[in-house]
């Protein structure tokens, strides 16, 4: 099946968010943390994998920009 333009679009943004913050992810020192934080992430993606509803996409993107705001607030702190 092919997407629309906006589904690509889309696409590419929820891709982007997941190599955002799995980058995000790596800079977190300990180990059992970051391996954590990376089964969470991955388990996320992958259960909404399937999702089609344009609004809840749009919900979603927006709730992982949030976390990863929130995960990288945290590294800056933990650094300073």
């Amino acid at each position: 099946t092919s997407l629309s333009a906006s589904q690509f679009l889309r696409r590419q943004q929820v891709l982007q968010l997941y190599r955002k913050i799995l980058r995000a992810i790596r800079e977190v020192p300990a180990e059992a943390d970051r391996r954590y934080l990376q089964d969470w992430a991955r388990e996320e993606f992958r259960r909404n994998k399937d999702a089609t509803e344009e609004d809840a996409i749009r919900m979603m993107i927006t709730q992982g920009n949030m976390q990863l705001q929130e995960l990288q607030r945290t590294l800056k702190l933990a650094k300073s």
